[in-house]
């Protein structure tokens, strides 16, 4: 299972990750038109902030969370999670990582799925939503090396390599 270090690790890395993945995006301006990229960048972040609004039991809405925005007013919604999720993940202990969450959607992929669904732990959650990001963010470099831009090396390992840096947005 995961420990509460790993956790806010974990979410230390997302972050870094993303602000370089940004940089590299921002390097290349015209990546930035491209409708396939920038609908994989904002379901990245819609995500991200769907789980701390989860987590912390505020309604969410799709339709706002999903309303479209230019490159730059999505970086800037990408930034805003990091200090929110920091206060959350800050105030964790390791009792809670095994309450159980509840998930707004659970019972729509049940139903999509054919299936039922097991609830999550908070620590399964904090698992899924870096994993989630990471895989995401694969697709958003793989495009960008389509395009003509470097993506950058954003791996875990590249992280602890670099010394655990802080994100520079």
């Amino acid at each position: 299972m995961i420990n509460v270090a790993l956790a806010r690790d974990l979410f230390r890395h997302m972050q870094w990750a993303d602000a370089e993945m940004w940089r590299a995006l921002t390097a290349k301006p015209e990546a930035l038109e491209d409708t396939k990229l920038m609908k994989t960048l904002l379901h990245l972040h819609v995500v991200q902030h769907a789980f701390l609004l989860m987590w912390t039991g505020t309604q969410s809405k799709p339709d706002e969370l999903y309303a479209k925005r230019d490159p730059e007013i999505l970086r800037q919604w990408a930034r805003t999670y990091y200090p929110e999720a920091d206060t959350f993940i800050a105030h964790i202990d390791s009792e809670a990582l095994t309450d159980i969450v509840v998930m707004p959607w659970l019972q729509h992929f049940a139903e999509q799925l054919g299936r039922p669904l097991q609830a999550p732990t908070l620590a399964d959650t904090l698992v899924q939503l870096p994993a989630h990001s990471t895989y995401h963010r694969g697709q958003v470099n793989a495009r960008l090396r389509e395009l003509g831009g470097e993506p950058p090396l954003v791996d875990y390992i590249a992280w602890v390599w670099f010394g655990r840096p802080e994100a520079g947005w």
